[in-house]
């Protein structure tokens, strides 16, 4: 079991900003959840903080039935894909895709059979010995998504993935990315502000402002019934449009 569970979950910066308000959310094991809202809005540091790449404030995060709010990156089996994919440039593509094997101490053998067999898997074997200055955008996405994918994390994290390809290749990569979810079934957590990515992709999503939730549901559901003003003003490619009334 790999579900996510947050308890008033806060970060306060040392400047005094509040990144994230009290937050209280469950993601369910095995789903593909979104983390949507505008520039600021605290859905980075919320994927961070699960990540243990921020320390929370206060509150508590689970995964599974293991609290993790005190436990290093390392030790949380977590997986994440970052916004400019952060690849090594000196590696290969197999050394990139080994790497989280190799700091778990996977003998040298193991770590090349992993990578091939992941490699295979997302249609990379033929750019094994490339270095990703030779590589598109469409390529390295790939390959960050297959170092994720070959130590087997309980949980997947991607903070806007997709941001840095072209149109054409972002409706390709969303295809590819649901069906890679689907088949693994590894509980995955995607932060975007494109809300045609969230809504075609998430089973649910939470629509974050000023580091709070202001609503979670699937997204027919935030779509149709938006549950406040803010989600009906920012969901939608013409936002909903809002007359002042007395009742």
């Amino acid at each position: 079991m790999s579900a996510i569970t947050m308890r008033d979950l806060t970060k306060v910066y040392p400047n005094g900003v509040r990144a994230l308000d009290a937050l209280d959310l469950e993601i369910a094991d095995g789903e593909f959840f979104a983390l949507l809202g505008p520039s600021g809005c605290g859905k980075t540091t919320l994927l961070r903080t699960i990540a243990g790449l921020e320390v929370a404030s206060g509150g508590s995060v689970r995964i599974g039935e293991r609290t993790v709010t005190d436990l290093p990156p390392g030790k949380r089996d977590v997986a994440m894909v970052f916004q400019d994919y952060a690849l090594f440039p000196h590696m290969t593509v197999q050394e990139n895709i080994a790497y989280p094997l190799r700091i778990k101490k996977v003998d040298r053998r193991g770590r090349a059979e992993k990578a091939a067999e992941t490699a295979d898997e997302l249609g990379l074997s033929a750019l094994l010995q490339r270095r990703p200055g030779q590589l598109s955008g469409g390529q390295q996405q790939r390959v960050a998504l297959a170092r994720a994918m070959a130590c087997h994390p309980q949980v997947f994290l991607l903070d806007e993935p997709l941001s840095n390809l072209d149109a054409r290749l972002r409706l390709e990569a969303r295809t590819f990315l649901k069906r890679l979810q689907r088949e693994l079934g590894v509980t995955t957590v995607f932060v975007t502000h494109d809300q045609a990515e969230a809504l075609a992709l998430a089973d649910r999503i939470a629509v974050m402002e000023g580091g709070r939730i202001r609503q979670v549901g699937t997204p027919t559901e935030v779509f149709r019934r938006p549950a406040n003003t803010f989600v009906a003003g920012f969901i939608g490619s013409t936002p909903m449009n809002l007359v002042d009334a007395e009742v």
